[in-house]
């Protein structure tokens, strides 16, 4: 699924036309982003958190020719599941 067609059927779901589930979806990954930018958690009941994982500056080795190289520090988000989405994910569920 892609966010296109998540967006037409949360607009399906709640009664609301394809523009304003494009909106609202639009505007809750817009928030979510937004969130997780300036380094905060967000965590959604029964589904999941979003947190921003840092990592430090290391030594790299080229596979290619096995030189060393520096890896810059990073920032990149994490998704841990809730209890509940894990619990739905078990096969036969």
């Amino acid at each position: 699924m892609n966010k296109a067609e998540l967006a037409i059927r949360v607009a399906v779901a709640t009664d609301l036309s394809d523009a304003a589930g494009h909106a609202a979806i639009g505007a809750v990954f817009d928030v979510i982003a937004r969130t997780l930018a300036a380094g905060e958690r967000v965590a959604i009941t029964n589904f999941g958190a979003f947190e921003v994982k840092s990592r430090s500056a290391r030594q790299g080795r080229n596979p290619r020719t096995g030189e060393t190289v520096a890896i810059a520090p990073s920032r990149s988000v994490a998704f841990k599941p809730a209890a509940a989405l894990r619990e739905a994910l078990k096969p036969g569920s």
